[in-house]
């Protein structure tokens, strides 16, 4: 078999002339290109891969795992990230997958980082030279971080004076943030600090805003805006940002003669405040910093100080008088968190929960877990646990189902008249033994019915089953959710009883193994046009309804 190949491009803001040459010829030699559907919308022009994979917001990780079957089967395969694919990019998650698989790179299929031009890069060039000095990137969005790293990242490069870029600062759902970061800043910098906001850099709606940390709040910032503050010295220049090379001058601008030359500029005597390479020392007192505008005059030299023993020197004397190891306490651990996510219900044909069994899952989920109740009538548990085996059994015991979340089969059960009409019962829970939780390319509902009321809407779920006459008929492909959905088109009415879970397994297994990653059961049925022996009929509104896109 031939051996497959990952690249993961960055094809920087957009604009062809900005993509590098390496990216043009890795994404144009793909069998396979897999990437957000807004990045994909922006390169399509560009390749000639058999098969385009164009996915939604936050599905990066199926992405990845997409990416790596393919190529284990023999298939080239471009993952791609607008800006540089190792910031904030596909890189990092295409090897977490491969890690996960025991990968090697001696043994296992070849990987290649495309790199490109970052967004902090690209923004800055619109506004200027904003980033001329020591800089950071802080992506605001919490989903994968602790609120509480982010602001102690945004606390220390505040203090510490670094120009910031700020990535994701916003979204629909995500809103006060950026609020937050504002308030932090303001602790350290001058509320007249430039601050750059840039949407879409070099793309059709590219929008730029120069403003300063006080009053940016008062501008649209979106998922698509980078925010580039800057730092104490950082000034506007006739509608540009601009961050001087360094705080003290080691030239003279606008002479034509130099008051050093070059050989003289890096001589001790031309640099009193840098850092002595035999002492290890540097003199305090040139870190106030000046204004681009402001005169100061001469910083006194400061008296020498006493030399102080090291930090390594005086934690080594600390051990030998407690004899015991005494650790570093400005050391900086952040422990990686094992984050237990997993749904609970009473049961498929049962909806009630018991006072016990609420107090059980609360002592499960604690004070720093959360419990999200769905309108499948489950709750999404999310706890940090390291023993996931025990809340299980604990749970379990207390009989409650336990199933997995995220992309999974999910089984909906009417209450079947709280119990009267119990004849479909077995079926439904031998579907949902049999099914629940099952792995697929997207999330799969499942809606069963014990009369032909249908009262519990099966009929708007991927697949519903509705128990009629002790038969069933079979409903496939809804499109639930959004201003165009619409019901599922029934496929077949009176089956036997024996003969339902047989054809059920048969449409959710030919789904597995055809369908795209995060490909939706309607949209799939939609592409191939015939599921089984059934053909797809467009069950959708016929009059035009205008997309609305949520935006987030």
């Amino acid at each position: 078999m031939k051996k497959g190949k990952i690249y993961v491009v960055g094809f920087g803001p957009g604009a062809t002339e900005h993509i590098t040459g390496r990216a043009l010829d890795a994404l144009q030699a793909s069998d396979y290109i897999i990437g957000y559907k807004t990045y994909v919308e922006l390169i399509k022009h560009l390749v000639t891969a058999k098969s385009i994979v164009s996915t939604g917001m936050t599905e990066e990780v199926s992405r990845a795992q997409d990416a790596v079957k393919k190529a284990e089967a023999g298939g080239i395969v471009s993952v791609i990230s607008s800006g540089d694919s190792g910031a904030y990019g596909m890189a990092g998650l295409v090897y977490e997958v491969l890690v996960e698989k025991g990968w090697t790179e001696a043994e296992g299929i070849d990987v290649e980082i495309v790199p490109g031009i970052s967004a902090i890069n690209s923004c800055a060039s619109l506004l200027g030279a904003p980033v001329m000095h020591d800089s950071c990137t802080i992506s605001l969005s919490d989903h994968l971080t602790p609120w509480t790293v982010i602001e102690k990242r945004i606390e220390a490069a505040g203090m510490a004076d670094f120009v910031i870029a700020l990535y994701n600062p916003k979204s629909g759902r995500r809103t006060r943030q950026i609020v937050e970061a504002q308030n932090i800043l303001l602790k350290y910098r001058s509320p007249d600090t430039p601050v750059g906001l840039v949407k879409s850099a070099y793309r059709e709606n590219q929008r730029i805003v120069l403003t300063t940390l006080s009053e940016m709040l008062e501008h649209d910032i979106g998922m698509l805006t980078t925010v580039i503050i800057g730092n104490s010295s950082t000034f506007f220049y006739d509608g540009k940002i601009i961050t001087p090379r360094g705080y003290q001058r080691k030239y003279t601008l606008g002479e034509g003669k130099q008051s050093l030359k070059p050989h003289q500029r890096l001589k001790k005597e031309a640099e009193p405040w840098a850092l002595d390479q035999e002492t290890g020392e540097a003199r305090s007192g040139y870190e106030e910093i000046i204004s681009k505008e402001s005169e100061q005059a001469p910083v006194q030299e400061p008296e020498p100080k006493e030399k102080v023993q090291s930090m390594d020197m005086a934690l080594k004397a600390l051990s030998m008088v407690s004899e015991e190891e005494v650790e570093n306490p400005f050391l900086v651990r952040q422990p990686i968190e094992n984050i237990f996510e997993f749904s609970v219900s009473p049961g498929v044909a049962n909806k009630m929960i018991t006072a016990e069994q609420m107090l059980i899952l609360a002592e499960v989920v604690g004070e720093k877990g959360t419990l999200e109740y769905t309108p499948d009538h489950r709750f999404i548990v999310k706890v940090t646990t390291d023993n996931p085996e025990a809340i299980v059994e604990k749970l379990e015991n207390e009989r409650f189902t336990v199933m997995p979340a995220g992309e999974v089969l999910k089984v909906k059960a009417c209450d079947f008249c709280y119990g009267e009409k119990a004849d479909s019962i077995p079926y439904a829970e031998e579907i949902a033994a049999k099914f629940e939780g099952m792995k697929l390319p997207k999330q799969l509902h499942v809606g069963f019915n014990g009369c032909g009321m249908a009262c519990y809407r099966p009929v708007f779920d991927d697949i519903g089953i509705v128990y009629r006459k002790k038969k069933f008929d079979l409903f496939i492909g809804a499109k639930p959710v959004g201003r165009t959905a619409h019901a599922a088109q029934p496929i077949a009415e009176g089956i036997e009883p024996d003969d339902l879970i047989p054809l059920v397994t048969k449409i959710i297994e030919e789904y597995e193994q055809n369908a795209h990653p995060n490909e939706r059961f309607f949209k799939y049925f939609k592409r191939v046009k015939k599921v089984l022996n059934y053909d797809y009929y467009d069950m959708s509104c016929k009059i035009e309804v205008e997309p609305a896109p949520c935006g987030d």
